[in-house]
C-alpha cells in the first residue's frame, strides 16, 4: 500500500464527538494476547506522537504553522484516548503490565528477525532480554499476590522464565548512549523499527513511572520503581539511534508514515472486528495526516514527501510466534553487557570499569534489589519459582527453580 496513492478526507473531519471517542473497552478474559499488543502498542505511538506534537509547538517560530500542527495533534489526541479507553476498568495495573511485556519481547524479537540493520539489531536483541526478564518478574509478583497465573493471560504465547537477571541492567548512563543512525541512508524499515521501539519503550517507561507509586504494597512498589528505572535506560538506548539532524517536519512526517504503516499492519490482522474498525477509522484519519503534512513540508521546507519516506509500505508488522528467536537469543548473549556504543562479555570490561562502579553504587547489597526480592520471597512460599516453559530455561545458570541467580551477567 503507498498512503499518498489514497485520497485524503479533510483534517477538520477526524475530530470526534464524546460518543465516538468513547470505545466499548475488550473483555480481558476473552481478549486475544496479540490484540491487547496492538492496544498497548498505538497507544504508545499515539503518546509519542502527541509529545512530539507539543515539543515541536514549543520550538516553533511560525504562528500559522503551529495552528496547523495543532489541528493535527488535537487529532492524534483523540485518536490516544481512544486507543487507551479499550483498556477495561476491571483489568489490574499488574495484568496491563504482563500486558506491556509480553508486548515487548514479541515485538522486540519481530522487529530484530526483520530490521536490515545490524547493530541496530544488535540494539534490540540486547534489551530483549532484559524485557523478557521482567516479565518473569512480574509474573511472579503476580502469582504471588492474586493467584494469577500469567501464562493464562498471555495464552502461552510467550516463555515465561528468567532472561538476563535484571540486577545486571543497571549500568552507568553512558553505557545506554548509542550511535545514531542516518535516517536519510537506512532502509526505510530501519527507520520505522527504530521509531517503533523507542515509542513502545517511552509508554513502559511512562506507565511504570506513573502507576508504579499505586501498586499495594513495597514489594510491588519497589519493583516497579526498579524495572521503571531500567526502562529509562531502554528509552536512552533506543532514542540515541534517532536521527538528530532530521528537521522538525521531516520527523512530523515519518511520525505520520509510521502511524499508517501500523494501522494499515494491524487492520489487515486484527481478528476481533470492533476492534478492526477502529485501526480502519484511524488508518484513515492518518492518511489525512499524512497529507497535510506533506503539504507543509513543501510549503516551509521546500521538500517533496519522496525525499524523506518511500510511498509503499515495507513488509508489515504480524505478530507471531518467537519463542524459538528469543530462546537462542538467550543462549548467545545472556552474558553481554554495555561498553559505550559496544556489547560485550561483561568478562572482557576492564577492572574498574564504570559499569561495576554503578553496580557497587546502586546494588550494594542483592538482598535489597527489589526485583530479586520477589522471586526469593516467592519461592521462600512456594518452594520454587513460577514459570511457564515449553522446555528448559537454555542458560544452565538460569535452571535452577529454587535459587535466583545474581551473578549472571554482571560479575566476570
Amino acid at each position: 500500500m503507498n498512503p499518498f496513492d489514497e485520497k485524503p478526507i479533510k483534517p477538520e473531519e477526524t475530530i470526534l464527538d464524546w460518543k465516538s471517542l468513547y470505545p466499548k473497552p475488550y473483555d480481558k478474559n476473552e481478549v486475544d494476547p496479540w490484540t491487547k499488543a496492538r492496544i498497548i502498542l498505538m497507544n504508545g505511538i499515539e503518546v509519542e506522537a502527541v509529545i512530539f506534537g507539543h515539543n515541536f509547538h514549543r520550538h516553533c517560530p511560525d504562528q500559522n504553522l503551529r495552528r496547523e500542527a495543532a489541528l493535527c495533534r488535537r487529532s492524534e489526541a483523540m485518536q490516544q484516548k481512544t486507543v487507551n479507553w479499550l483498556s477495561p476498568g476491571d483489568e489490574s495495573q499488574l495484568e496491563q503490565t504482563i500486558g506491556y511485556e509480553h508486548l515487548a519481547v514479541d515485538l522486540t524479537a519481530w522487529l530484530a528477525q526483520n530490521v536490515p540493520d545490524k547493530y541496530v539489531k544488535a540494539c534490540l536483541d540486547f534489551a530483549l532480554l532484559e524485557d523478557f526478564d521482567h516479565l518473569y518478574r512480574y509474573a511472579n509478583l503476580l502469582k504471588m499476590d492474586r493467584n494469577i497465573p500469567a501464562h493464562e493471560l498471555v495464552q502461552q504465547y510467550v516463555e515465561i522464565t528468567p532472561g538476563r537477571p535484571t540486577i545486571a541492567h543497571h549500568r552507568f548512563p553512558y553505557e545506554s548512549v548509542k550511535k545514531p543512525v542516518n535516517f536519510k541512508k537506512a532502509d526505510i524499515m530501519t527507520v520505522l523499527a527504530v521509531m517503533i521501539i523507542t515509542s513502545g519503550e517511552q509508554q513502559t517507561m511512562n506507565f511504570y513511572m506513573n502507576m508504579g507509586p499505586t501498586y499495594e504494597n513495597d514489594p510491588g512498589r519497589m519493583l516497579y520503581q526498579e524495572i521503571g528505572m531500567v526502562e529509562e535506560q531502554h528509552v536512552t538506548h533506543y532514542g540515541s539511534l534517532m536521527d538528530p539532524n532530521s528537521t522538525w517536519l521531516e520527523s512530523m512526517l515519518l511520525h505520520e508514515y509510521l502511524e499508517c504503516y501500523l494501522y494499515y499492519s494491524f487492520y489487515t490482522d486484527e481478528p476481533d472486528r470492533r476492534i478492526k474498525k477502529i485501526w480502519e477509522l484511524h488508518l484513515e484519519q492518518e492518511i489525512s495526516h499524512l497529507h497535510a503534512v506533506k503539504d507543509l513540508l513543501k510549503k516551509y521546507e521546500k521538500k517533496d514527501w519522496s525525499e524523506v519516506v518511500p510511498g509503499e509500505f515495507p513488509e508489515l508488522l504480524h505478530f507471531h510466534d518467537t519463542k524459538e528467536y528469543v530462546r537462542e537469543v538467550l543462549a548467545e548473549q545472556v552474558e553481554l553487557t554495555a561498553n559505550r556504543e559496544k556489547f560485550v562479555p561483561v568478562s572482557e570490561l576492564p577492572e574498574g570499569h564504570e559499569f561495576f562502579k554503578y553496580q557497587d553504587l546502586v546494588n550494594k547489597s542483592t538482598r535489597d534489589v527489589p526485583s530479586h526480592m520477589v522471586i526469593r520471597d516467592y519461592i521462600a512460599k512456594n518452594k520454587k519459582d513460577y514459570r511457564s516453559e515449553d522446555q528448559e530455561n537454555p542458560v544452565k545458570a538460569l535452571t535452577s527453580r529454587t535459587k535466583d541467580e545474581t551473578n549472571l551477567g554482571r560479575k566476570a
